[in-house]
Order: structure tokens, then C-alpha cells, then sequence
């Protein structure tokens, strides 16, 4: 992502007011460690009683910085108006009270503080377990009410008890360190995640839900609230669960479903949760949300999971060094929409920027979403053959790997992925990049072709860079557009945009017209479709190229009357629009012949 073209404004002038500093705004209470890091360098104007949309509009114009909270409303008429604008900060995680793409198309960089508040949502959530597993909440209010209800208030310790963390990131793992401090026995579900840092803090990777739900006593999510994660926990997962399992949440609200939660707690699937947030906040009276915060057996907070002292500090220091930097000129660490290329490197880099991006979306999803693979822990190499292994520059292609791989794992879409700090991400995930260049093209009719290898290293093999499980994606640039050559085994010409399905199957006839009707029961309508041979296979047509498909399903059975029958393999690759949900991937695995689905969302 790169930002729009930059006025001579926003290169220092103060649009028609004369100022010897830099000057930055902030219309918020912000901690006053992070502002004493600008004082000296620039005019900081601190206004913490707030001010009003138009009274916004109307002083922007003459600030270089704009650093807030959550209150002040950073729309594109704010961002229009501030000609001088530089840097937007958000003190703290999210960035929604701030519109990016206009801050991007205005070429104004936005960051935020995503690791201030680690401690802080750590230790919440571990008081939410104690609180929990003592009936802390209900045992404050009935006393206040004058109770004595000791023996209605028996709790259970929390040691030599199994905690069940959903999402191994940096707030899951202090989580899980103050467990394992606890006493506790931890395990974790995450396929991003590196069971070398796992093991290392005494937690235990299990493969999915069903390993982990059964077991537990305890359960915590820490992940982005994705269309992945929307309502991860249903019915069905709640009832897998001991009774006397509490669960916790002070990630996001909607990564439970909340009317199931209610249920379970109702009919004593499980013993209680502690919640920290909720889908609408605070939650409307009447509500699901709202039941669930008032329900005896929740211990409900109101959002307080960075809300501490030393995290607002956190976030202030943060925020303020980054923006320091870059109007100093430098890039930040934690931008939501920092340019993966700079200026003079984007007119030969770009469309390869946007390949390897496309391509770690694709690994991730295909490889990992859909089959329960790994990304943490695993060694990638990125291989550039023709003119493009001639580049010397190639930490864009580096980072824009790195953000297609995390993209569909994080809150901010990977957006906050650069040049400066992608190394770092990529070393806090367990990911290992290894950067190839050759000249020679392998027979390649195409002038530059990107590979991208990954593969386990063999743990018996005693340092040696053995392999095994080796996966593969090759793609190519063709003017402005970019292609997927091959995936897996199989020979491919298509472009990774929008959403995909991309079913392993029999190359059988009759498969196609099998998935069009499953489709078009569901209301998916299929765009475009190819289908892939194996590479070194004869299977006939490498591809079919059709155009809505899904009207003509009868004569796309032609294409299956040429093949051998069973034994031979393909994908099929559709590209789709409508809402492609868990009835339809349960059907189409369900078709007889279909080996596996993944849906793609680039």
C-alpha cells in the first residue's frame, strides 16, 4: 500500500501560518510522558476537553500531527482539510474512529501502539480466571446486599488445572507464562504459531477445537475478530465442553456467539465466563450482550483490558516516538498503512510487491486455513529468476511476503506490515525467509518468475537443511496483472483477486456440473472457473477459462467426458461472488470425489 502523492504542505509548510516548529494537535487526554518526547522538537498543542467535529476541521489545517484516542472522529473531511498533515497516531489498538484509505489516498501515514497494552490485557484476563473460579462478582455483590452465602459461593483452585488458550500471539503467550506460574497445565490452538516458542514456555500445541474443547477447564481467546473467528464458538462447541468449564474473553466480542453462550450457561453446558467485551459496547438494554454482562454466573468488566496506569503510558510513549520519527523522516514501526515501497523503488517493484503479497495470502489460507497447516515454524524460500533476480533492493518483496502470510491472521489485514519492521514480525511468528536470486528461468517463457517454497525442516536430521512436506506457489507478472502459475503439482494461469474456491479433486466427468449445483443451491454464483492439471500429468486441457459459468453448467460436463477416470486428480478453481459460508464448504467436501476445499478471500 503506498500513499497518494505528498503536497509541498505536507513537506513542512504550515498552510499560511508561520511557525519556527513542526506543530501537533491533540484534542485528547494523553499521557504526558509520551508528549514531553516532542516537546523540544515541536509545538504541541494539547487540548484534552475534547473538541467538536468542526472546530476539528477548522484548526487542522495549520498541524503537521494529529495524535488521539478514541473520541475524536478522524473522518476524510478532517483529513481533506488537514493540508499540512503528516502523521495521524492513535493512542491505542484499534484505529476505527480513523478513516485510512482517506488517509492514504492523502498520503498521511497512520500508526498505533498494538503492543502497549500487552501486560495489561494479560493480566486482566488472568484476573478474570481467578475471579471466575472464586465467584468474586457474585460474592462482592450478595455481601454489599448484606449476605452471608458462603456455602453458595464454593469456588474451585485454579491450579493443577488445564487452560485452554485459543490464539498463541503476544497477548496469548503472557497468558499463558502467568499460568504456567499458576500452576496450570496450558495448551494452545494455533497454526500460526512456532512450537519451538511454544515448547519453550511450557505450552503444548494441539491440532484443532476437538483436541482442545474436551479437555479444558478453562478457555481463553486471543484472536483478530476476523470473518474466520466471527462466532468460532457455538452450541456445537460449548456442548463438547466439561460442565464445569468457565470460558474468558478480553480479545474481541463476537469471537463467541453470544446468544449460544447465554444458552450454554443457561443449561449448564458450562459453569460461568468472565467477559471483558462485547459485539456492541456498551452492550443495548435488553440484549443478548446485555443478559450475558448481567448473567449470574459472569463476571462482567466494562472494556477494561488496557485500561491501566502503566498501559496508557505505554501507548503514549509509543505513539509519540513514531510520530517523532517520521516527522523526522523517517518510517515508523507500527504504521496501519506504511508503504511496503518507497517512492523511488514503486514503478519497478510494484506489480511484484502485489504478487508476493497475493501469494503469502494464498499460502496462508490454502495451506494453513484450509488444512490445518503451519505457518510459524516452518522455512520459506523466495526464489526470483530472470530480470527480477537482478534487483539488489528487494526488502519490499521481503516484506510484502510477510504481510500476505499474516494478512489474513491479523486485526489490521497485515496493513501494518513495512520495510522497517517486517523482519521483526516475521521472527516473532517463527517464520524463516530465505531470499534466492538466479538468473537462469528454468525454460520459463515469462522475463521474471517468483517461486515460493516452503517446507518443514526434518527435526532427526541434526541440523541439516533436510526437507520434507515441501509446498509450492509460482506466479508471474504480466503488465499490470498477476498471475498464479502453479500450485502444488498443478499447472495454473489465474489471477489471485476476490474470492476463490479451489477444490482437489478426481478428474472425473461430472464434477463440475456436481459443484454448480451445489453453488447455485446456496446462491453462489460462480464468476469464472480453470481447471488445473497435474504438472507432468496428461490429463488433457491444462485449463478452462468460462465466463459465469454457473449459467452453462451442462456444457462444461464435456470437459469431464475426455479424462481417464478416477486416479487422475485436478483443481478446480472457481472465482465466485455471494456468501460463501460453512453449509457451502460442508457441501462441497461432502460431493462424492472431492478431496479437500479451501475458500481464498484476496
Amino acid at each position: 500500500m503506498v500513499p497518494g502523492p505528498v503536497s509541498n504542505d505536507r513537506l513542512g509548510a504550515s498552510n499560511g501560518r508561520s511557525s519556527p516548529k513542526p506543530r501537533i494537535l491533540v484534542p485528547e487526554k494523553v499521557s504526558p510522558d509520551g508528549l514531553a518526547l516532542l516537546a523540544s522538537d515541536f509545538d504541541v498543542d494539547s487540548r484534552p476537553g475534547g473538541l467538536s467535529p468542526q472546530e476539528l476541521i477548522d484548526l487542522i489545517p495549520s498541524y503537521h500531527g494529529l495524535i488521539v484516542r478514541s473520541e475524536t472522529k478522524v473522518t476524510a473531511a478532517v483529513l481533506a482539510a488537514g493540508t499540512s498533515l503528516r502523521v495521524v497516531a492513535r493512542a491505542g489498538v484499534g484505529v476505527d474512529n480513523i478513516d485510512v484509505e482517506a488517509a492514504t489516498a492523502q498520503g498521511i501515514i497512520v500508526v498505533n501502539s498494538p503492543a502497549g497494552n500487552i501486560v495489561a490485557a494479560a493480566e486482566h484476563t488472568v484476573a478474570l480466571l481467578l475471579a471466575t473460579a472464586r465467584n468474586i462478582g457474585r460474592a462482592d455483590r450478595t455481601f454489599k446486599d448484606g449476605k452471608w452465602e458462603r456455602g453458595k459461593l464454593v469456588g474451585v483452585e485454579v491450579g493443577r488445572k488445564t487452560l485452554g488458550i485459543i490464539g498463541l500471539g503476544k497477548v496469548g503467550m503472557k497468558v499463558a507464562r502467568m499460568a504456567v506460574g499458576l500452576g496450570m497445565k496450558v495448551l494452545a490452538v494455533d497454526p500460526y504459531a512456532s512450537a519451538d516458542v511454544a515448547r519453550q514456555a511450557s505450552v503444548e500445541l494441539v491440532p484443532g477445537l476437538a483436541d482442545l474443547l474436551p479437555v479444558v477447564d478453562f478457555l481463553t481467546i486471543h484472536t483478530p475478530l476476523l470473518a474466520s473467528t466471527l462466532d468460532l464458538l457455538g452450541e456445537a462447541e460449548f456442548q463438547r465442553m466439561k460442565k464445569t468449564a468457565r470460558v474468558l474473553n478480553v480479545a474481541r466480542g463476537g469471537v463467541y456467539n453470544e446468544a449460544a453462550l447465554l444458552k450454554a450457561l443457561d443449561e449448564g453446558w458450562i459453569a460461568g465466563a468472565g467477559l471483558d467485551v462485547f459485539t456492541k459496547e456498551p452492550p443495548e438494554e435488553g440484549s443478548v450482550a446485555a443478559q450475558l454482562a448481567r448473567h449470574e454466573k459472569v463476571v462482567s468488566t466494562p472494556h477494561l483490558g488496557a485500561s491501566t496506569v502503566e498501559a496508557q503510558e505505554n501507548v503514549s510513549l509509543d505513539v509519540c516516538s513514531q510520530v517523532l520519527l517520521i516527522l523526522r523522516g523517517g518510517l515508523p514501526t507500527a504504521a496501519v498503512n506504511a508503504p511496503l515501497i518507497l517512492p523511488e523503488e514503486y514503478r519497478k517493484l510494484q506489480p511484484f510487491v502485489k504478487l508476493i503479497e497475493k501469494m503469502g495470502g494464498l499460502y496462508t489460507q490454502h495451506y494453513v486455513g484450509a488444512r490445518g497447516g503451519m505457518v510459524g515454524g516452518r522455512k520459506f524460500e523466495l526464489v526470483y529468476q530472470g530480470e527480477l533476480a537482478g534487483i539488489n533492493n528487494t526488502r519490499p518483496l521481503f516484506a510484502a511476503l510477510v504481510k500476505g502470510l499474516v494478512s489474513s491472521i491479523s486485526d489490521s489485514g497485515g496493513r501494518d506490515v513495512n520495510i522497517v519492521n517486517a523482519a521483526l514480525i516475521a521472527r516473532e511468528k517463527g517464520i524463516v525467509i530465505n531470499e534466492v536470486h538466479t538468473r537462469e528461468n528454468s525454460g520459463s517463457t515469462y522475463a521474471s518468475l517468483v517461486t515460493l517454497r516452503s517446507y518443514d525442516t526434518d527435526p532427526a536430521a541434526a541440523g541439516k537443511e533436510e526437507r520434507g512436506a515441501e509446498q509450492i506457489i509460482e506466479g508471474y507478472v504480466s503488465g499490470k496483472t498477476v498471475y498464479i502459475s502453479k500450485l502444488d503439482r498443478f499447472t495454473a494461469s489465474f489471477t489471485p483477486e476476490g474470492t476463490l474456491l479451489i477444490l482437489h479433486n478426481y478428474d472425473e466427468p461430472g464434477k463440475i456440473g456436481g459443484v454448480g449445483m451445489v453453488l447455485g443451491r446456496r446462491g453462489v454464483n460462480i464468476e469464472w472457473m480453470q481447471v488445473a492439471s497435474l504438472e507432468k500429468g496428461d490429463q488433457g486441457d491444462k485449463g478452462l477459462e468460462l465466463s459465469k459459468v454457473d449459467s452453462a453448467v451442462a456444457g462444461m460436463e464435456a470437459h469431464g467426458s475426455n479424462t481417464k477416470g478416477r486416479g487422475n486428480e485436478a483443481l478446480m478453481i472457481l472465482g465466485v461472488g455471494g456468501v460463501v459460508g460453512k453449509e457451502v464448504l460442508q457441501d462441497l467436501t461432502g460431493e462424492e470425489g472431492i478431496l479437500d476445499v479451501s475458500l481464498i478471500r484476496l
